[in-house]
């Protein structure tokens, strides 16, 4: 679509060579569930001469392996301990549903993050520079923010092919408010044609008109952003992945209900890869946030050794709590 309309727009010249097209339609690291790669982007360098350099093997070699690691370390483990939780919310006590719709947030951030890395890093070792997808989203002070650091070639996407089109910010502050409203109900409806998409996209466009004009977060509560916006993130999660609206509502009537007590915390070795999954990847993840380093961009700057021993490391844990496959989430989009 952002081919033919940005033709249309005449912000792009047509291809004629139809190889380098097919190649732009069918490039198997981004076709499935993303990152959304425009044209204006791909399509250059699919027409230009590719040179391979050791910068660019280790860049994708160590963000494939941290994106299986994100995947099957991480979310698997975590989808393995919360499903039967989302799948009967009815049967588990409030803090077995608080437990389960925090977890949620970091099994589809690595799950999906995770199938980014290994898509990106992939497109690497063909030559091929795709746009960064993530870039830390739990570290977000505002709900704008998230947005822009959370499936940012969605974000994008939608922005300058839905919001901006609309009329954008430029036709006073009324209809700024409508255009973002708009722009993200047709985001969650994109998702699937279901009440809680609806509502999931229609929360976060409420959400994004009701910051532009007054604090969400009370300034004394300032020093607290990014758990608050964490958890607004999370709550709101639960009608994307509830399987339907009635599982939604009995989940938020649990978590404002007294019915705390021991949650559900099934195997205990689950429950063990989970916590060490997280606490890894949150280090991790920490680490770039404070060196301000693109993931995309940490294996050449490790020195071989480190790199080497890194690789290992993480093809070893991965191995070890392998335990069968699972669809990416994103995968059913």
């Amino acid at each position: 679509m952002s081919y033919s309309i940005d033709i249309y727009r005449k912000e792009l010249k047509p291809t004629r060579d139809f190889i380098s097209f097919a190649t732009f339609v069918s490039l198997f690291p981004q076709l499935v569930a993303g990152p959304i790669e425009r044209a204006s982007n791909l399509i250059h360098q699919i027409e230009e001469k590719r040179y391979w350099t050791h910068k660019r093997l280790q860049d994708g070699i160590f963000q494939i392996s941290i994106g299986f690691f994100r995947k099957v370390v991480v979310a698997d483990s975590i989808g393995a301990l919360i499903d039967t939780i989302y799948n009967s919310p009815d049967v588990h006590n409030s803090s077995s549903i608080l437990m389960a719709v925090i977890l949620y947030s970091f099994q589809i951030y690595f799950d999906f993050s995770g199938y980014s890395d290994i898509a990106i890093g992939t497109a690497k070792l063909l030559g091929f520079d795709f746009k960064q997808n993530f870039n830390l989203p739990y570290f977000s002070s505002s709900i704008t923010e998230f947005w822009r650091r959370w499936h940012i070639s969605l974000s994008s996407w939608l922005r300058d092919y839905l919001y901006i089109p609309l009329g954008g910010n430029r036709k006073g502050v009324l209809l700024q408010y409508r255009n973002l409203f708009i722009t993200m109900l047709l985001g969650g409806l994109w998702h699937g044609s279901s009440w809680n998409f609806v509502i999931w996209g229609s929360i976060h466009g409420i959400l994004l008109a009701v910051e532009k004009r007054f604090d969400l977060i009370p300034r004394r509560y300032k020093f607290l952003n990014n758990v608050i916006i964490f958890l607004a993130v999370s709550f709101v999660w639960i009608f994307f992945r509830s399987l339907s609206f009635e599982d939604s509502s009995i989940m938020i009537q649990k978590l404002f209900s007294a019915g705390y007590g021991i949650p559900y915390i099934g195997s205990m070795n689950i429950l063990a890869t989970v916590l060490y999954g997280l606490f890894l990847m949150i280090l991790f993840d920490i680490y770039l946030f404070r060196s301000k380093i693109n993931l995309e961009d940490v294996g050449s700057s490790l020195k071989t050794g480190t790199l080497i021993c890194s690789i290992t490391f993480i093809t070893i844990n991965i191995l070890l709590f392998y335990s069968s496959a699972s669809n990416f989430i994103y995968f059913q989009f």
